[in-house]
């Protein structure tokens, strides 16, 4: 089931946001910022006092100013700063976007016990995801994730599904409903000692066969003559990290990357626990580093969002920037696993794009405010 169609809206009244990555705030008062049918903002300008023009001639100029009709448009005035005998003063800021969460997780949040990534990985982790098979099981987790995102006021989520097709495309069509913009991630995990054998991916074809058809699943929620690229919830290529994929696995998932159209974006983690480094060194003994192992398989691109980032080398930060790539920075599941304190400050100084992700279910909490919270500089 779709969305509800947009109608064209004009919103007035007081906006704050953040325009770029390790920017300042940006506060602005008594504005409008027009919203067309597809949730896109066509235009922010600033008005007068709705008592000087009324609430009718100011939406018809603002939409004129834009090309559009007042009569094919809504206005919806929020906060009171139009009357001057209000004391109260409120603000609309943007959606958070988690860049990072594991939507099957949700059932363990905050259970990780004294382990670490690895031995949690096994002990908790792969457990709850191989029971995603059961698409009841799927359907009732997925549900519960997607609402308490949106309650906590995650209109944009990077998402972690599992291997099963079957329920990550049922993730991604209940999104879809939910009016949530997401980006859906089938799990790429082939290597066998690594994964545990009852959940893993057979041969690296068979996953990516299955990783097409969650693409496919994915562009069909919602044709448009604007092309996928502007889908509400779109697919990204998921290699759940190195060391759990095959050469050939993560070959091939940067071949599809890059022939895809538009292409691919990709999501993965990188350098969160030291044992986890020793293990890449072990399985990719041909590469410099971890940065190096995608960065071999064209899964370093602009495109690409890289998880926790805690351990890396001078060298490897160079590399994450010269290709454009992104780091999603989880405070509370790097205190939660004890993996570490991610040099945040020294990413962007040199100027590393760097995001904010709760990583459910190491993370305790779906709130973008708690991992505000926790975020170290």
């Amino acid at each position: 089931m779709a969305p509800p169609p947009l109608r064209k809206t004009v919103y007035v009244g007081n906006f704050v946001h953040t325009p770029r990555c390790g920017g300042g705030l940006e506060v602005l008062e008594k504005h409008a910022i027009a919203v067309d049918e597809r949730g896109v903002i066509r235009a922010v300008q600033a008005v007068e006092e709705v008592g000087e023009v009324g609430r009718d001639p100011l939406k018809a100029r603002v939409a004129a100013g834009i090309g559009w009709r007042g009569e094919e448009c809504d206005v919806e005035f929020i906060g009171a700063w139009e009357d001057e005998e209000e004391d109260v003063m409120e603000w609309v800021a943007p959606g958070f976007v988690d860049t990072h969460t594991h939507a099957p997780q949700l059932p363990n949040l905050a259970l990780f016990g004294s382990s670490t990534l690895l031995s949690w990985l096994r002990t908790y982790t792969f457990p709850l995801e191989s029971s995603l098979s059961s698409l009841s099981t799927a359907h009732r987790i997925y549900s519960c994730c997607i609402a308490s995102h949106l309650r906590h006021g995650t209109t944009t989520a990077a998402y972690y599904a599992t291997i099963h097709v079957p329920a990550t495309n049922l993730l991604a069509s209940l999104a879809h409903a939910a009016g949530q913009r997401a980006f859906i991630g089938r799990v790429c995990m082939d290597r066998k000692g690594v994964n545990e054998d009852y959940y893993r991916d057979d041969t690296p074809e068979t996953a990516l066969q299955h990783t097409q058809a969650t693409i496919a699943h994915c562009e069909s929620l919602e044709p448009s003559p604007h092309g996928h690229e502007h889908g509400l919830v779109q697919p990204i290529l998921t290699p759940r990290f190195a060391p759990s994929c095959t050469e050939r696995m993560l070959s091939l998932l940067g071949t599809l990357a890059r022939e895809h159209h538009p292409a691919l974006r990709v999501q993965t983690h990188i350098a969160e626990n030291r044992a986890e480094l020793a293990l890449v060194k072990d399985l990719f003994p041909a590469q410099r580093d971890y940065a190096s192992v995608y960065d071999r398989f064209g899964l370093l691109t602009p495109r690409t969002v890289l998880a926790h980032a805690i351990h890396l080398s001078d060298a490897e930060v160079k590399l994450i920037k010269d290709r454009g790539a992104g780091v999603a920075h989880c405070p509370v599941s790097n205190t939660a696993l004890a993996s570490g304190i991610c040099p945040v400050r020294k990413l962007l100084d040199r100027g590393v794009k760097v995001g904010l992700g709760t990583d459910v279910s190491g993370g305790c909490s779906c709130s973008i405010l708690v991992a505000m919270r926790e975020a170290c500089g």
